[in-house]
């Protein structure tokens, strides 16, 4: 299996060839273009990006820690920010392969080691597969994001950046979205919620984010490059379907949900 299987190693001078994994048949759509632009900086940042040539289908993206956009504070560690297997190609052993990669160049990096955000019930990585590869939990954030980290020696553990609250009080009354491009899925998910609050008839703001210290400093979730806040309550951590996230305003006012 090893021979036959191909890593791409996205660069600077490839992306707009290669395309990043996520959205390759779209990529005339906002959120593929927005993406590549964002991307774009972040590899002059040292982002790697690196996934299987097909028929094989998944991805892995990380960079140097100071430049994550998660809510985290992970100087001196390489932070992922998606590890995605799909399709056919689960089952492999192709998630390993990926990390692995990210780990060898971690320490070539002179790196303390490897840090990403897991949370259980969504597409994100669930902790049981880093566990499995040596990772430990270092700090954790409801409703189930945890922190977790591969040491290579005796250093300080990251931490989510957290004080929420301090964050929260700035939206007001309505509905205000927190956004980045780091994922071209969230340009479909800002429409979602547009669409709700111009029906329902609720004042709503676009909070972009455009930089890794605003989503450190501003985003009041744990994911960081997503969220929706209505009248300064948290209701969607990341992005969700526009049925989840309407039953869930509807619970916090009693709002009678419309019918479709």
């Amino acid at each position: 299996m090893g021979n036959k299987i191909q890593i791409i190693d996205v660069q600077a001078d490839n992306v707009s060839q290669t395309g990043f994994f996520c959205y390759m048949s779209q990529r005339k759509t906002e959120g593929y273009q927005r993406k590549l632009s964002w991307l774009k900086e972040r590899l002059a940042e040292g982002m790697r990006i690196k996934m299987f040539k097909l028929p094989e289908r998944g991805f892995i993206e990380y960079l140097p820690g100071e430049y994550a956009w998660r809510s985290v504070s992970t100087n001196g560690y390489m932070f992922i920010h998606c590890l995605w297997v799909v399709g056919r190609s689960k089952g492999k052993g192709l998630a390993t392969m990926l990390l692995d990669e990210c780990i060898m160049d971690a320490k070539k990096s002179g790196m303390l080691g490897v840090a990403m955000v897991t949370s259980e019930g969504n597409w994100l990585v669930g902790k049981e597969f880093l566990l499995k590869h040596g990772f430990v939990s270092v700090d954790s954030v409801p409703p189930s994001f945890e922190l977790m980290v591969k040491k290579f020696g005796n250093a300080p553990s990251p931490t989510f950046t957290k004080d929420w609250a301090r964050k929260l009080s700035r939206c007001g009354k309505g509905i205000t979205v927190f956004r980045s491009d780091q994922c071209p899925y969230i340009e479909n998910a800002v429409k979602i919620v547009l669409d709700m609050a111009e029906e329902l008839g609720i004042k709503c703001r676009v909070v972009e984010l455009n930089s890794c210290s605003d989503v450190r400093n501003v985003a009041p979730s744990a994911f960081g490059v997503f969220s929706v806040v209505y009248d300064g309550k948290l209701v969607a951590h990341h992005y969700i379907g526009n049925k989840d996230l309407l039953e869930r305003i509807a619970e916090l006012h009693k709002m009678e949900i419309p019918e479709n």
